[in-house]
Parts: structure tokens; sequence; C-alpha cells
């Protein structure tokens, strides 16, 4: 369904004068595949990096416009691209690890654009690192200026080279930017201007299990069976204490979720965080509350396939009406470790 939408959708003509974004889609495709270097990948690898060249402007039709000058714009289409591939890529039951580096790569495909232009250069190179391979990433990126028709072409595969030779110098082309520990990662990316050599002496005082998964996926399944003597800071609790809609107003729910986290913060004691945080935004919310109180915070993140999904959510006492799944699925961000300490995948 994603193909028809994306013929016919404008593209500025001083980046793009080879068309829409189908026939910018057909250039990239093709210039990947006359690539040598991505010939001789492994098997695994070309077919994920392919599949981020056909998806990496899905999102295009959905953030495309005119702006009062004329220029034709599509702001965010990165990022939406990243979620919305997540979201079909699922239910196609496209293995996960696969799926995941598919979504990375379309998340930051155009940073080896720009990146040697930017005063936060190392900064960004460790976090892309983190996410996904650098090498696959310059290849999508240099197919991706290949595939298009426009007057600063050399430019930007020069840039791309040079990405390339920066990440190379950074220790982060082909894996992820190393760090001292597990605390000094998390304090570099939560601190601007941070030497990433520093080694962070690790003031942590206790440990926030933050769980992370769509309505459905087991969460509670996990707490069950792992939490132990841990207390549970639950949102989907509270809701059914405060008798609060998972689709209506959540202010209470929150006021009263983080004055029980701030209680067991402020006794430096371990708990279990319940909820779905599904987004950067609001994972970071969270994280600065923990984090401020020195807590090491681990996400436990669930998935399960599809139609599992599916019938969990509509087995739950506590079923989520299926506009507020669709609407989740619409930001459906995972977490990465540029956000904490430590992400255990647990996959159904």
């Amino acid at each position: 369904s994603w193909v028809p939408s994306l013929k016919g959708c404008p593209q500025d003509a001083i980046h793009h004068a080879e068309g829409d974004v189908w026939i910018h889609t057909r250039m990239v495709a093709e210039a990947m595949a006359a690539n040598p270097v991505w010939r001789a990948l492994p098997e695994a690898d070309r077919a994920l990096v392919y599949s981020a060249a056909l998806l990496h402007d899905i999102s295009k039709p959905d953030t495309t416009r005119t702006e009062p000058d004329g220029r034709i714009t599509a702001k965010g289409h990165s990022k939406k691209g990243e979620v919305a591939t997540r979201a079909l890529l699922w239910e196609l039951g496209v293995p996960f690890k696969v799926r995941e580096e598919i979504c990375g790569l379309i998340r930051f495909h155009q940073i080896p654009f720009f990146l040697i232009e930017r005063d936060d250069a190392q900064r960004v190179a460790a976090q892309v690192s983190q996410v996904v391979r650098c090498h696959l990433l310059g290849m999508l990126t240099d197919a991706d200026g290949r595939g298009r028709v426009c007057h600063d072409q050399d430019k930007l595969l020069t840039n791309i080279e040079l990405f390339r030779a920066y990440c190379e110098e950074q220790g982060c082309l082909s894996t992820p930017r190393r760090f001292g520990n597990d605390h000094s990662r998390v304090q570099y990316f939560r601190t601007d201007g941070r030497d990433p050599d520093y080694v962070a002496f690790d003031d942590t005082t206790c440990e926030v299990v933050m769980m992370c998964g769509l309505p459905g996926s087991g969460k509670d399944t996990w707490i069950a069976r792992n939490k132990g003597d841990q207390p549970i800071v639950s949102l989907d609790d509270l809701r059914k204490d405060l008798d609060v809609e998972p689709g209506g107003p959540q202010g209470e729910v929150i006021q009263a979720a983080q004055e029980q986290c701030r209680e067991h913060l402020r006794a430096r004691r371990s708990f279990i965080f319940n909820a779905t945080n599904l987004t950067r935004e609001i994972r970071g919310l969270w994280l600065n509350l923990f984090v401020a109180y020195k807590a090491r915070v681990r996400v436990v993140y669930v998935e399960v396939p599809f139609e599992k999904q599916q019938q969990q959510n509509r087995e739950r006492e506590a079923r989520v009406p299926d506009n507020v799944i669709r609407r989740m699925l619409s930001k459906w961000e995972l977490p990465d470790l540029t956000e904490v300490h430590q992400i255990d995948y647990i996959l159904g």
C-alpha cells in the first residue's frame, strides 16, 4: 500500500530534479544494485541494506509540504519513516534484529550527507553507531546521493566519504563507539561537551527496571516471573485505582506515578516501572527523574509477533482499544543504548 503513495509525490527540484519520490526510490535501488561493495556483502546484509533503500522515503508522502516561498520540503520524514517501517515489518513478521537495523538505517539515512559539517560530529557519530553499522549507513546514503539529479551531487558524495573516514577515525565504522563503562556512555549522551574517553565514576545508588513494549506484549508476565521482592510502579494499576481510561487524560495518573517513583528513589530502593514507554520523548521525561536521583536504569523491552500481541491484548482484563494501539504504533520508537545503562530484549 505504501508504493502508490510515492508515485506523484513531488520533491524540491533543487535537490531532486529527477522527479517524484517513486522515481527517486527506483534510482536509489538501481544505484545500490550497481555498487560492487554492496554486491560483495553477505546475503543477509545485502537484503537489509536494499530493503532500507526501498523504504528510506516511505514517509515523504505524509510529510511533504509546499512552503510559502514555493519550495517543497519533507521535514521529519526520516524519523517518521523509521516508525512507519517498524510497524510495517512487524506485521510482516520480519525478524527483530533485521527489522531494527533497517529502521535505524532509515532513521539516520541523511546523517552522512552533513555530519562532517556539524559542530557535534563526534557525538552524532557515536550516537548513530550505537544503533546501526556506520559502514552500511554510508552505503545507503551513497545510493541516496547517486539516485538523484542535483547540482551539488559531487559535494554530497564527498561528504559521505568524509563520514566514512571520520567514523573509522573514531573507531565506530563497523562497531559501536566504545566507552569506559555503561555509566560513562549514559553520562556522555546526557552531558554536552563531555569527553567520550572519560571514564565516569559509577555513583548510582539503586536500579530502576523500566518496562517497555506494546500492550499485550507480555510485560506483566515478565514482571510476575522476575520481580522478586521489588516494588512496582504500574501505570495500568494506577489507572484502575483512579478509574482513568487508557485513551483519556493521563495527568492524574502520571502525577501519582511520579510521586511513587520519588518515594522509592529517595529511599535508594530499586523498583520496577511498568508502562509502555514507547517514545523517546516519554522515556526521556522518566529518565530525567530517575537519573536525577542517581538511579541505574535497565530497560526490559518485551515484544511478541503481531498476531500474538493482538490476541493477548484482547484477552487482557484492561484491554486497550484498537484506536489507542494504532496511535501507539504511529509513535513506536525502540530504546537504544544512548538512553540507558542496559537493555534486555525479551522476544516471544
